[in-house]
């Protein structure tokens, strides 16, 4: 498996695809993250054409066992981030 992209790659990439500086491209991302953060935060989803959807889930409390001792334990119900990916991309990726 290749490493993944980092901000710097992705920013550099990014101002490359739209034609402008790398100050620019940084300021579009982290724009683009905050707005992802703020709605799924709130309970919304966020659809990214091509990509896929992230949104939030929420798990109900559960029973769970600690792998070290193998003790039952009752864990808090929380939420948790999720992506559905584009049926487009999957295929780009296999076709």
């Amino acid at each position: 498996m290749a490493k993944p992209m980092t901000k710097t790659q992705l920013v550099a990439a990014l101002a490359e695809e739209m034609g402008s500086d790398k100050k620019t491209a940084s300021g579009a991302l982290d724009a683009v993250i905050a707005i992802i953060t703020k709605e799924v935060s709130a309970g919304g989803a966020v659809t990214l054409p091509g990509v896929g959807k992230i949104y939030c889930r929420e798990r109900p409390e559960r029973m769970v066992r600690n792998p070290a001792t193998g003790e039952q334990m009752k864990k808090e119900a929380d939420k948790v981030v999720k992506m559905t990916i584009a049926k487009a991309l999957k295929d780009s990726v296999n076709g």
